[in-house]
């Protein structure tokens, strides 16, 4: 499956922002974190805003928090702002699509597609996070068990 730059920018501050909720985080900090163009990023932040799940906050030391609930906001919630997920189906008019293989085919893709937004209606933004933390958590314990071997060296 392949997202759409905006989605995955989406994603991106989204995630970062429901994991620092008492921080408000400007599109340029965001951007640069994430190695994107500041002005792309304006847009992604303008629909997340209108989707009600960040909220912009003006002035100095303004920027971005995230407005939403963590615990039942799904990946695709955010998703399902800039795209609509679907294995594309044969069309209609497509030769083939009335045989057997052609409807079996289309039942195949129906269940990749049902499948699909399954998962992603099961993931909440919260639950994302945890496993972040835990695959940091993990990776920093490998990361200090390897210094050590090479210390003791």
């Amino acid at each position: 499956m392949k997202l759409q730059r905006a989605t995955l920018l989406g994603l991106y501050a989204v995630l970062e922002l429901a994991d620092q909720p008492e921080e408000q985080l400007s599109r340029t900090d965001i951007a640069r974190k994430f190695d994107v163009s500041s002005n792309h990023l304006s847009k992604v932040m303008r629909e997340l805003g209108r989707a009600g799940l960040v909220e912009a906050v003006r002035g100095v030391g303004g920027g971005y928090k995230f407005s939403g609930n963590a615990k039942r906001t799904t990946l695709m919630d955010v998703i399902s702002i800039f795209e609509s997920l679907q294995v594309d189906c044969p069309d209609s008019r497509e030769p083939g699509k009335d045989t057997a293989i052609g409807m079996a085919l289309d039942l195949v893709f129906g269940e990749i597609n049902e499948t699909i937004h399954a998962t992603l209606n099961s993931i909440s933004i919260d639950t994302l996070l945890m496993i972040k933390n835990r695959s940091v958590k993990a990776q920093n314990t490998e990361d200090s068990a390897t210094l050590e071997e090479t210390e003791t060296f």
